[in-house]
């Protein structure tokens, strides 16, 4: 085991940058404004990918941000005491990324305007990246083998808590037109046609030399060797990248290769059965 994980209001969460006190007191006075955008995923589900792409939208295709400014500076962790501490003071519009579920956003969260954009991913796949990715975590306490994650993960025993829950928490948000969802299968299939949807959702429109940009700049390639991207600076750290990768494969469809019939079988009637009261076509691995 690489670390612990503390539970805070029956949810696991990280031990370094996480307090209970922290969580349940001090982040409450955060105060979001309708200038904010917020990146909202559950672990594992695209969420560096996007931040890269929504960097790059903001500076209109300019490599220069990502590359001198590491992403977590770019896109601060609004749940974290550093992150915070970056974000509460700061003026004009904020770009920022979570993985909290619903029940610990703050008051102001739902009196502002907020954009927030929701990422999901097949969890089948969530389950696999995340057990590979937090071997290599040093504050994270994590599964010895695949089939003991897999447990974790369907009791929600797993940082940030249940996949399940994470999701039915967000849903009703979907019909809000501050809040845009997207699955990062949709952004692998066709990544030009998303990172248009997700300019016209924030209200700006990028030249075509801007749009091409970004998606050069934010391709699997150039993340893996873009040291502010990449984790690089910190590794030693908080993460071992023998171990574990910021960006390990950036498919969909790779928990075929890891999962047992038997493991996929189990996790398909649990599925069924805990997303049964949303539409099918959410969710586009189905």
């Amino acid at each position: 085991m690489s670390g612990e994980n503390k539970r805070i209001n029956g949810v696991f969460f990280p031990t370094v940058f996480f307090t209970p006190t922290f969580m349940t007191e001090e982040w409450h006075n955060f105060l979001f404004t309708d200038e904010d955008v917020l990146l909202l995923t559950y672990p594992k589900s695209g969420t560096h990918w996007m931040a890269e792409i929504l960097s790059l939208i903001r500076s209109k295709g300019d490599p220069k941000w990502i590359q001198s400014v590491p992403i977590w500076d770019r896109s601060p962790w609004i749940e974290t005491d550093v992150g915070y501490k970056l974000l509460k003071d700061k003026k004009g519009p904020r770009f920022m990324s979570s993985h909290l579920p619903i029940q610990f956003m703050p008051k102001s969260f739902f009196s502002a305007k907020v954009k927030v954009i929701y990422v999901i991913r097949n969890p089948r796949d969530v389950i696999v990246s995340g057990h590979l990715f937090w071997k290599g975590i040093k504050f994270v306490q994590e599964g010895e083998s695949i089939e003991q994650y897999f447990d974790w993960f369907l009791e929600g025993n797993v940082p940030y808590g249940s996949w399940f829950d994470h999701t039915h928490g967000w849903m009703p948000m979907r019909d809000r037109e501050n809040f845009l969802l997207l699955s990062y299968e949709e952004l692998k299939r066709d990544t030009k046609r998303s990172v248009q949807k997700i300019c016209r959702f924030l209200g700006m429109e990028l030249e075509p030399e801007a749009l091409d940009s970004v998606l050069e700049n934010s391709s699997f390639k150039a993340m893996k060797e873009n040291k502010m991207s990449n984790y690089s600076l910190v590794d030693g750290t908080y993460i071992d990248l023998k171990i574990s990768t910021m960006t390990r494969k950036g498919v969909s469809g790779d928990w075929k290769n890891h999962l047992t019939v038997a493991q996929a079988e189990t996790f398909d009637e649990i599925y069924k059965e805990k997303m049964k009261d949303l539409p099918p076509e959410l969710f586009p691995w189905d």
